[in-house]
Protein backbone atom coordinates (compact mmCIF):
# COMPACT_ATOMS: atom_id res chain seq x y z
CA UNK A 1 0.00 0.00 0.00
CA UNK A 2 1.36 3.40 -1.26
CA UNK A 3 2.35 6.16 1.62
CA UNK A 4 -0.61 8.38 0.05
CA UNK A 5 -3.16 5.09 0.08
CA UNK A 6 -2.04 4.80 3.77
CA UNK A 7 -3.36 8.38 4.58
CA UNK A 8 -6.17 8.18 2.85
CA UNK A 9 -7.47 4.74 5.13
CA UNK A 10 -6.32 6.66 7.89
CA UNK A 11 -8.61 10.08 7.12
CA UNK A 12 -11.41 7.55 6.24
CA UNK A 13 -11.24 5.81 9.68
CA UNK A 14 -10.56 9.39 11.61
CA UNK A 15 -13.96 10.58 10.11
CA UNK A 16 -15.66 7.66 10.70
CA UNK A 17 -14.10 7.97 14.66
CA UNK A 18 -15.87 11.62 14.80
CA UNK A 19 -18.47 10.77 13.52
CA UNK A 20 -19.29 8.28 16.00
CA UNK A 21 -19.05 10.82 18.51
CA UNK A 22 -21.03 13.14 17.49
CA UNK A 23 -23.84 10.47 17.39
CA UNK A 24 -23.17 9.31 21.23
CA UNK A 25 -23.96 12.99 22.06
CA UNK A 26 -27.45 12.86 20.47
CA UNK A 27 -28.17 9.71 22.06
CA UNK A 28 -32.03 10.68 22.71
CA UNK A 29 -32.25 8.66 25.99
CA UNK A 30 -29.14 10.20 27.37
CA UNK A 31 -30.96 13.10 26.73
CA UNK A 32 -33.94 12.70 27.87
CA UNK A 33 -32.56 11.71 30.96
CA UNK A 34 -30.06 14.99 31.55
CA UNK A 35 -33.56 16.78 30.94
CA UNK A 36 -35.80 15.05 33.19
CA UNK A 37 -35.69 14.70 36.77
CA UNK A 38 -38.46 12.99 39.17
CA UNK A 39 -38.17 12.78 42.87
CA UNK A 40 -40.39 14.14 46.27
CA UNK A 41 -43.50 14.67 44.15
CA UNK A 42 -42.58 16.73 41.75
CA UNK A 43 -40.42 16.48 37.57
CA UNK A 44 -38.26 18.71 37.11
CA UNK A 45 -37.24 19.71 33.64
CA UNK A 46 -34.29 22.36 33.29
CA UNK A 47 -35.72 25.16 35.18
CA UNK A 48 -39.20 24.30 34.93
CA UNK A 49 -40.33 22.57 37.73
CA UNK A 50 -44.02 19.94 37.75
CA UNK A 51 -45.73 19.24 41.00
CA UNK A 52 -47.42 15.77 41.03
CA UNK A 53 -49.72 16.75 43.82
CA UNK A 54 -52.64 17.33 41.51
CA UNK A 55 -51.76 14.66 39.07
CA UNK A 56 -53.96 11.31 39.29
CA UNK A 57 -52.31 9.81 36.36
CA UNK A 58 -49.60 10.37 33.78
CA UNK A 59 -49.85 9.58 29.63
CA UNK A 60 -47.50 9.26 27.12
CA UNK A 61 -48.03 10.32 23.54
CA UNK A 62 -45.98 11.14 20.81
CA UNK A 63 -43.94 10.59 17.12
CA UNK A 64 -40.93 10.45 15.88
CA UNK A 65 -37.60 8.37 15.03
CA UNK A 66 -36.52 8.40 18.13
CA UNK A 67 -39.65 7.45 20.40
CA UNK A 68 -38.63 4.58 21.59
CA UNK A 69 -35.57 5.84 23.75
CA UNK A 70 -37.30 8.29 24.46
CA UNK A 71 -40.18 6.22 25.61
CA UNK A 72 -37.60 4.30 27.50
CA UNK A 73 -36.16 7.30 29.72
CA UNK A 74 -39.39 7.95 30.30
CA UNK A 75 -40.25 5.23 31.90
CA UNK A 76 -37.32 4.72 33.70
CA UNK A 77 -38.07 7.63 35.09
CA UNK A 78 -41.27 7.58 36.03
CA UNK A 79 -42.09 4.00 36.54
CA UNK A 80 -45.53 3.30 37.91
CA UNK A 81 -46.58 7.09 37.29
CA UNK A 82 -47.21 6.50 33.29
CA UNK A 83 -50.85 5.08 33.40
CA UNK A 84 -51.04 4.50 29.57
CA UNK A 85 -49.07 5.88 26.58
CA UNK A 86 -48.58 5.60 22.83
CA UNK A 87 -46.06 6.57 20.97
CA UNK A 88 -45.19 6.16 16.77
CA UNK A 89 -42.33 5.32 14.86
CA UNK A 90 -40.97 4.23 11.82
CA UNK A 91 -41.66 0.91 10.42
CA UNK A 92 -38.91 -1.58 12.02
CA UNK A 93 -38.21 0.17 14.73
CA UNK A 94 -41.15 -1.05 17.77
CA UNK A 95 -40.06 -2.63 20.95
CA UNK A 96 -41.54 -3.91 23.79
CA UNK A 97 -41.92 -1.48 26.57
CA UNK A 98 -43.79 -1.70 29.84
CA UNK A 99 -46.58 0.35 29.75
CA UNK A 100 -45.97 2.67 26.65
CA UNK A 101 -47.20 1.32 23.34
CA UNK A 102 -44.96 1.50 20.60
CA UNK A 103 -46.95 1.87 17.04
CA UNK A 104 -45.10 1.55 13.94
CA UNK A 105 -46.28 3.91 10.90
CA UNK A 106 -44.39 4.72 7.46
CA UNK A 107 -41.95 7.48 6.94
CA UNK A 108 -41.31 9.47 4.83
CA UNK A 109 -44.85 9.00 3.31
CA UNK A 110 -47.76 8.67 5.41
CA UNK A 111 -49.52 5.76 5.73
CA UNK A 112 -53.29 3.94 7.12
CA UNK A 113 -50.87 2.63 10.03
CA UNK A 114 -49.84 6.22 10.55
CA UNK A 115 -53.36 7.14 10.64
CA UNK A 116 -55.10 4.22 13.13
CA UNK A 117 -52.01 5.20 15.19
CA UNK A 118 -53.11 8.72 15.06
CA UNK A 119 -56.67 7.57 16.18
CA UNK A 120 -54.89 6.06 18.93
CA UNK A 121 -53.11 8.76 20.22
CA UNK A 122 -56.52 10.99 20.20
CA UNK A 123 -58.53 8.36 22.07
CA UNK A 124 -56.25 8.40 24.91
CA UNK A 125 -56.22 12.10 25.15
CA UNK A 126 -59.96 12.09 24.42
CA UNK A 127 -60.64 11.06 28.79
CA UNK A 128 -57.71 13.37 29.84
CA UNK A 129 -58.74 16.40 32.40
CA UNK A 130 -57.55 18.67 34.58
CA UNK A 131 -55.51 16.33 36.83
CA UNK A 132 -54.07 14.48 33.71
CA UNK A 133 -50.28 15.15 32.93
CA UNK A 134 -49.83 14.62 29.49
CA UNK A 135 -45.95 13.79 28.66
CA UNK A 136 -45.49 13.99 24.40
CA UNK A 137 -42.16 13.09 22.94
CA UNK A 138 -41.45 14.72 19.68
CA UNK A 139 -38.57 13.98 16.68
CA UNK A 140 -38.05 14.01 13.30
CA UNK A 141 -40.07 12.30 11.46
CA UNK A 142 -43.40 13.54 13.54
CA UNK A 143 -44.93 14.62 10.91
CA UNK A 144 -45.20 11.42 8.31
CA UNK A 145 -45.79 9.62 11.01
CA UNK A 146 -48.67 11.15 13.48
CA UNK A 147 -51.20 11.26 10.89
CA UNK A 148 -54.94 12.69 11.22
CA UNK A 149 -56.36 13.57 7.86
CA UNK A 150 -58.39 17.08 7.98
CA UNK A 151 -61.99 16.50 7.10
CA UNK A 152 -62.58 16.43 3.02
CA UNK A 153 -58.54 15.42 2.77
CA UNK A 154 -57.58 11.51 2.27
CA UNK A 155 -54.90 9.66 3.31
CA UNK A 156 -54.37 9.13 -0.76
CA UNK A 157 -54.07 13.32 -0.79
CA UNK A 158 -51.15 13.31 1.78
CA UNK A 159 -49.42 11.05 0.43
CA UNK A 160 -49.32 12.55 -3.26
CA UNK A 161 -48.32 16.05 -1.29
CA UNK A 162 -45.91 14.69 0.12
CA UNK A 163 -44.10 13.02 -2.91
CA UNK A 164 -44.74 16.39 -4.64
CA UNK A 165 -42.97 18.34 -1.45
CA UNK A 166 -39.80 15.62 -1.08
CA UNK A 167 -39.29 16.16 -5.15
CA UNK A 168 -39.34 19.68 -5.67
CA UNK A 169 -36.71 20.81 -3.25
CA UNK A 170 -38.93 22.83 -0.32
CA UNK A 171 -37.66 22.58 3.05
CA UNK A 172 -38.55 20.87 6.13
CA UNK A 173 -40.04 23.86 7.03
CA UNK A 174 -41.90 24.46 4.03
CA UNK A 175 -43.36 21.24 3.95
CA UNK A 176 -44.30 21.09 7.76
CA UNK A 177 -46.16 24.45 6.86
CA UNK A 178 -48.17 22.83 4.40
CA UNK A 179 -48.27 19.52 6.38
CA UNK A 180 -49.66 21.68 9.86
CA UNK A 181 -53.02 22.93 7.55
CA UNK A 182 -53.91 19.08 6.25
CA UNK A 183 -53.78 18.10 9.72
CA UNK A 184 -56.04 17.55 12.37
CA UNK A 185 -52.86 17.25 14.93
CA UNK A 186 -50.24 19.58 13.47
CA UNK A 187 -49.58 22.84 14.06
CA UNK A 188 -50.63 23.08 17.96
CA UNK A 189 -53.46 21.33 17.78
CA UNK A 190 -52.34 18.27 19.63
CA UNK A 191 -51.87 20.48 22.48
CA UNK A 192 -55.71 21.65 21.48
CA UNK A 193 -57.08 17.96 21.89
CA UNK A 194 -55.25 17.56 25.44
CA UNK A 195 -57.42 20.36 26.90
CA UNK A 196 -57.63 20.72 29.57
CA UNK A 197 -54.37 18.72 30.81
CA UNK A 198 -51.00 19.94 31.79
CA UNK A 199 -48.69 18.89 29.01
CA UNK A 200 -45.06 18.71 29.12
CA UNK A 201 -43.32 18.20 25.45
CA UNK A 202 -39.84 17.09 25.19
CA UNK A 203 -38.32 17.89 21.67
CA UNK A 204 -35.37 16.55 19.92
CA UNK A 205 -34.74 18.86 17.01
CA UNK A 206 -34.23 18.17 13.16
CA UNK A 207 -35.26 21.43 11.89
CA UNK A 208 -32.17 24.06 11.03
CA UNK A 209 -32.45 26.79 14.22
CA UNK A 210 -34.56 24.89 16.47
CA UNK A 211 -37.81 26.49 15.41
CA UNK A 212 -40.16 24.52 17.87
CA UNK A 213 -43.30 24.90 15.42
CA UNK A 214 -41.75 23.24 12.22
CA UNK A 215 -40.16 20.32 14.17
CA UNK A 216 -42.57 17.32 13.25
CA UNK A 217 -44.83 20.46 12.44
CA UNK A 218 -45.49 21.33 16.02
CA UNK A 219 -47.95 19.59 17.24
CA UNK A 220 -48.17 21.45 20.50
CA UNK A 221 -46.54 24.48 19.96
CA UNK A 222 -48.19 27.64 18.43
CA UNK A 223 -48.01 27.66 14.82
CA UNK A 224 -46.47 30.77 13.05
CA UNK A 225 -47.58 29.53 10.09
CA UNK A 226 -50.57 30.69 7.96
CA UNK A 227 -52.51 29.38 4.94
CA UNK A 228 -51.66 32.31 3.62
CA UNK A 229 -48.02 30.90 3.88
CA UNK A 230 -48.85 27.74 2.53
CA UNK A 231 -50.20 29.51 -1.08
CA UNK A 232 -47.15 31.36 -1.38
CA UNK A 233 -45.02 27.77 -1.27
CA UNK A 234 -47.49 26.02 -3.60
CA UNK A 235 -46.55 29.25 -5.91
CA UNK A 236 -43.03 29.21 -4.97
CA UNK A 237 -42.55 25.65 -6.47
CA UNK A 238 -44.97 25.56 -9.03
CA UNK A 239 -46.95 22.95 -7.72
CA UNK A 240 -50.39 24.02 -8.41
CA UNK A 241 -50.79 21.20 -10.93
CA UNK A 242 -49.24 18.58 -8.83
CA UNK A 243 -51.04 18.46 -5.72
CA UNK A 244 -54.68 16.90 -5.40
CA UNK A 245 -57.64 19.27 -6.13
CA UNK A 246 -58.90 18.42 -2.84
CA UNK A 247 -55.60 19.98 -1.08
CA UNK A 248 -55.39 22.93 -3.49
CA UNK A 249 -58.79 23.57 -2.60
CA UNK A 250 -58.73 23.57 0.97
CA UNK A 251 -55.87 25.28 1.04
CA UNK A 252 -56.92 27.93 -1.27
CA UNK A 253 -60.60 28.25 1.53
CA UNK A 254 -58.20 29.13 3.96
CA UNK A 255 -56.33 31.65 2.42
CA UNK A 256 -59.01 33.37 1.75
CA UNK A 257 -60.29 33.07 5.37
CA UNK A 258 -62.81 30.19 4.75
CA UNK A 259 -61.11 27.52 7.17
CA UNK A 260 -59.94 27.80 10.67
CA UNK A 261 -56.63 28.60 11.31
CA UNK A 262 -54.32 26.53 13.20
CA UNK A 263 -53.50 28.07 17.21
CA UNK A 264 -51.30 30.66 17.40
CA UNK A 265 -48.79 32.50 19.63
CA UNK A 266 -50.97 34.11 22.95
CA UNK A 267 -54.00 31.47 22.87
CA UNK A 268 -54.81 30.80 26.38
CA UNK A 269 -54.86 27.26 25.76
CA UNK A 270 -51.24 26.98 25.44
CA UNK A 271 -51.04 28.19 29.13
CA UNK A 272 -50.70 24.87 30.36
CA UNK A 273 -48.36 23.43 27.79
CA UNK A 274 -44.25 23.79 28.32
CA UNK A 275 -42.19 22.54 25.41
CA UNK A 276 -38.10 21.53 26.35
CA UNK A 277 -35.80 21.30 23.60
CA UNK A 278 -33.57 18.57 24.99
CA UNK A 279 -30.92 17.79 21.86
CA UNK A 280 -29.75 19.72 18.50
CA UNK A 281 -27.83 19.55 15.78
CA UNK A 282 -25.32 21.59 17.65
CA UNK A 283 -24.78 18.88 20.68
CA UNK A 284 -23.90 16.69 17.74
CA UNK A 285 -21.38 19.43 16.03
CA UNK A 286 -20.01 20.15 19.27
CA UNK A 287 -19.23 16.48 20.17
CA UNK A 288 -17.24 15.93 16.51
CA UNK A 289 -15.45 19.32 16.95
CA UNK A 290 -13.84 17.76 20.55
CA UNK A 291 -13.28 14.42 19.38
CA UNK A 292 -11.48 16.59 16.15
CA UNK A 293 -9.32 18.15 18.37
CA UNK A 294 -8.20 14.86 20.49
CA UNK A 295 -7.42 13.26 17.16
CA UNK A 296 -5.12 16.19 16.21
CA UNK A 297 -6.78 18.03 14.37
CA UNK A 298 -8.21 21.72 14.64
CA UNK A 299 -11.99 22.05 14.68
CA UNK A 300 -13.00 24.72 12.81
CA UNK A 301 -17.35 25.09 13.07
CA UNK A 302 -18.80 26.30 9.69
CA UNK A 303 -22.26 27.14 10.72
CA UNK A 304 -25.08 24.52 12.53
CA UNK A 305 -27.63 26.43 10.36
CA UNK A 306 -26.72 25.55 6.11
CA UNK A 307 -29.43 24.90 4.02
CA UNK A 308 -29.53 25.22 0.29
CA UNK A 309 -29.09 22.81 -2.60
CA UNK A 310 -26.97 19.92 -1.95
CA UNK A 311 -24.29 20.46 -4.90
CA UNK A 312 -23.93 24.28 -4.18
CA UNK A 313 -23.06 23.41 -0.22
CA UNK A 314 -20.73 20.80 -1.28
CA UNK A 315 -19.20 23.42 -3.85
CA UNK A 316 -18.63 25.43 -0.78
CA UNK A 317 -16.86 23.04 1.36
CA UNK A 318 -14.55 21.47 -1.51
CA UNK A 319 -13.80 25.18 -2.32
CA UNK A 320 -12.97 26.45 1.51
CA UNK A 321 -10.78 22.90 1.58
CA UNK A 322 -9.08 24.02 -1.39
CA UNK A 323 -8.19 27.26 0.23
CA UNK A 324 -6.71 25.80 2.87
CA UNK A 325 -4.37 23.75 1.33
CA UNK A 326 -3.27 26.32 -0.63
CA UNK A 327 -2.80 28.90 1.94
CA UNK A 328 -3.79 28.21 4.86
CA UNK A 329 -6.70 30.74 5.29
CA UNK A 330 -9.23 30.30 7.10
CA UNK A 331 -7.11 27.74 9.72
CA UNK A 332 -3.90 26.04 9.36
CA UNK A 333 -3.83 22.14 8.41
CA UNK A 334 -4.26 19.62 9.38
CA UNK A 335 -7.78 21.02 10.62
CA UNK A 336 -11.51 19.83 10.52
CA UNK A 337 -14.03 21.68 8.87
CA UNK A 338 -17.17 20.56 10.56
CA UNK A 339 -20.98 21.94 9.43
CA UNK A 340 -24.40 21.06 10.10
CA UNK A 341 -27.98 21.53 9.15
CA UNK A 342 -29.72 20.18 6.54
CA UNK A 343 -30.13 20.07 2.80
CA UNK A 344 -31.94 19.87 -0.20
CA UNK A 345 -32.04 17.99 -3.57
CA UNK A 346 -34.56 18.67 -6.83
CA UNK A 347 -34.69 15.09 -8.47
CA UNK A 348 -33.19 15.02 -12.17
CA UNK A 349 -32.90 11.32 -12.43
CA UNK A 350 -34.17 7.93 -10.97
CA UNK A 351 -30.82 6.72 -9.22
CA UNK A 352 -30.49 6.17 -5.58
CA UNK A 353 -29.12 7.87 -2.61
CA UNK A 354 -29.96 10.70 -0.52
CA UNK A 355 -28.79 14.24 -0.23
CA UNK A 356 -25.09 13.49 2.01
CA UNK A 357 -24.14 10.69 -0.96
CA UNK A 358 -25.00 13.42 -3.11
CA UNK A 359 -22.74 15.79 -1.01
CA UNK A 360 -19.79 13.56 -0.71
CA UNK A 361 -19.77 12.96 -5.20
CA UNK A 362 -20.44 16.38 -5.86
CA UNK A 363 -17.89 17.48 -3.53
CA UNK A 364 -15.12 14.82 -4.93
CA UNK A 365 -15.84 16.07 -7.91
CA UNK A 366 -15.09 19.74 -6.94
CA UNK A 367 -11.96 18.06 -5.42
CA UNK A 368 -10.66 15.95 -7.95
CA UNK A 369 -6.91 15.28 -8.02
CA UNK A 370 -6.15 17.26 -4.98
CA UNK A 371 -4.04 15.61 -1.95
CA UNK A 372 -5.02 15.48 1.73
CA UNK A 373 -8.81 16.59 1.64
CA UNK A 374 -11.19 13.82 3.10
CA UNK A 375 -15.05 14.77 2.54
CA UNK A 376 -17.72 12.71 4.85
CA UNK A 377 -21.62 13.57 5.29
CA UNK A 378 -23.67 11.66 7.22
CA UNK A 379 -27.57 11.86 8.18
CA UNK A 380 -27.72 10.86 11.87
CA UNK A 381 -30.59 9.28 11.68
CA UNK A 382 -28.47 6.64 10.11
CA UNK A 383 -30.94 6.62 6.77
CA UNK A 384 -29.66 8.59 3.33
CA UNK A 385 -32.82 9.02 1.23
CA UNK A 386 -34.02 5.57 0.09
CA UNK A 387 -30.57 3.65 0.80
CA UNK A 388 -29.79 1.30 3.95
CA UNK A 389 -26.50 4.02 4.63
CA UNK A 390 -25.98 7.17 6.69
CA UNK A 391 -23.64 8.77 4.20
CA UNK A 392 -20.46 8.29 2.30
CA UNK A 393 -16.79 9.02 2.26
CA UNK A 394 -14.74 10.38 -0.59
CA UNK A 395 -11.32 12.13 -1.24
CA UNK A 396 -9.28 13.47 -3.97
CA UNK A 397 -8.98 10.25 -5.76
CA UNK A 398 -12.74 9.05 -5.57
CA UNK A 399 -13.59 10.47 -9.60
CA UNK A 400 -10.41 8.47 -10.78
CA UNK A 401 -11.26 5.03 -8.49
CA UNK A 402 -14.86 5.02 -9.62
CA UNK A 403 -13.53 5.74 -13.59
CA UNK A 404 -10.88 3.15 -13.27
CA UNK A 405 -14.34 0.78 -11.74
CA UNK A 406 -15.99 1.47 -15.09
CA UNK A 407 -18.56 4.23 -13.59
CA UNK A 408 -19.05 7.66 -14.58
CA UNK A 409 -19.41 10.14 -11.58
CA UNK A 410 -20.41 12.44 -13.57
CA UNK A 411 -23.50 10.71 -15.19
CA UNK A 412 -24.11 9.81 -11.50
CA UNK A 413 -24.37 13.17 -10.27
CA UNK A 414 -26.67 14.23 -12.84
CA UNK A 415 -29.03 11.07 -12.45
CA UNK A 416 -29.23 11.20 -8.54
CA UNK A 417 -27.35 8.30 -8.44
CA UNK A 418 -24.59 8.74 -5.84
CA UNK A 419 -25.51 5.57 -4.04
CA UNK A 420 -23.97 3.62 -7.08
CA UNK A 421 -20.62 5.17 -7.08
CA UNK A 422 -20.18 4.73 -2.86
CA UNK A 423 -21.45 1.41 -3.00
CA UNK A 424 -18.79 -0.16 -6.07
CA UNK A 425 -15.89 1.87 -3.99
CA UNK A 426 -17.03 0.08 -0.37
CA UNK A 427 -17.02 4.15 1.01
CA UNK A 428 -21.00 4.02 2.15
CA UNK A 429 -21.26 5.04 5.68
CA UNK A 430 -23.34 1.85 7.24
CA UNK A 431 -24.97 2.82 10.89
CA UNK A 432 -27.65 1.58 10.20
CA UNK A 433 -30.82 2.97 12.35
CA UNK A 434 -29.48 5.02 15.06
CA UNK A 435 -33.01 6.29 16.67
CA UNK A 436 -31.96 9.45 16.70
CA UNK A 437 -32.38 12.69 14.24
CA UNK A 438 -30.52 15.86 14.50
CA UNK A 439 -30.26 16.21 10.80
CA UNK A 440 -26.50 16.32 9.11
CA UNK A 441 -23.25 16.32 9.93
CA UNK A 442 -20.17 17.22 6.90
CA UNK A 443 -17.08 16.62 7.98
CA UNK A 444 -14.02 17.64 5.67
CA UNK A 445 -10.43 16.87 7.09
CA UNK A 446 -7.77 18.74 5.75
CA UNK A 447 -4.12 16.46 6.57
Amino acid sequence: MSNDSVIAADARQTLRTIVAAALAAVDPEVAVRNHLSPGDGKITVDDTVLSLSDVDRVLVIGAGKAGVPMSRAVEAALGGLVYDGHVIVPHGQAAALERIQIHEAGHPVPDEAGVQAGRAVLKVLADADEKTLVICLISGGGSALLVCPVEGVTLEDLQTTNQALLACGATIVEINTLRKHLSAVKGGQLARAAVPARMLTLILSDVVGDPLDAIASGPTVPDTTSFEDCAAIVDRYGLGNSLPSRVIRRLDDGASGGRIETPKPGDPMFDRVTNILVANNDNAVRAAARKADELGYKSFVLSTLIEGETCDVAKVHAAIAREIRASGRPCEPPCCLISGGETTVTLRGNGRGGRNQEFVLAAALDIDGADGITVCSVGTDGIDGTTDAAGAIADGQTAARSIAAGLDPYASLEENDSNAIFTALDDLVVTGPTDTNVMDLRLVLIA
